[in-house]
């Protein structure tokens, strides 16, 4: 009896953590809100942000008008301003981004597509793609991006999320969003996308 006891208690236990978490990524549970770290629909565009500008110490290099994004293949390196890539074809996708902390909330992204660029370059479709950010240090400051994921036509370096051009907080001047990666490999103040050798 105290062994079923003990299992219908954790059981209860877990299920009211996820309900009192669970708002955080659910519209219905926000009034139960109580223990999540964010809170869905607040924060700069109405997305939360795990990892600001400041903490990252990027706000300096950020918005710093000589940012250039470097994308190297196997063709040749080019180099890009955010007007340059704001002038090329656009395309649009309303995608999710999923935290580790738990949360999840999906936004109207707007930029170039990650495989056009790499198309620029000359890369291979075969090649693995690594992506850095302006962060000097951080688990995260560099990640790397298997094929499928790279050339997806959803894959975008992102110049706009919600209607507007991305908050500091949110990767300006731009950032990686593409399908079904966790938000913490979802590359916030892009520098440099890189084609690995095979």
């Amino acid at each position: 009896m105290r062994r079923r006891a003990f299992l219908a208690g954790v059981g209860a236990s877990a299920a009211a953590l996820v309900a009192l978490t669970a708002g955080q990524s659910f519209d219905a549970l926000a009034p139960f809100n109580l223990f999540a770290p964010r809170v869905k629909g607040q924060g700069p565009q109405a997305l939360p942000v795990n990892r600001t500008a400041a903490q990252a110490g990027v706000t300096e290099t950020a918005r710093d008008t000589a940012w250039r994004l470097e994308v190297r293949g196997t063709g040749g390196r080019r180099h890009y301003t955010r007007d340059e890539l704001a002038r090329l074809p656009q395309t649009e996708a309303v995608l999710p981004i999923a935290c580790v902390e738990g949360w999840s909330t999906r936004a109207h992204w707007r930029g170039v597509r990650l495989g056009d660029l790499l198309e620029h370059a000359g890369a291979a479709r075969t090649s693995t793609i690594r992506l850095e950010s302006l962060q000097s240090r951080g688990p995260y400051r560099a990640t790397t991006m298997p094929p499928h994921v790279a050339w997806d036509p959803l894959t975008l370096v992102a110049l706009e999320v919600n209607g507007a051009v991305l908050d500091l907080d949110h990767g300006y001047p731009a950032r990686i969003i593409a399908p079904g990666r966790p938000g913490v490999l979802q590359t916030k103040w892009l520098a440099t996308i890189e084609e690995l050798p095979a």
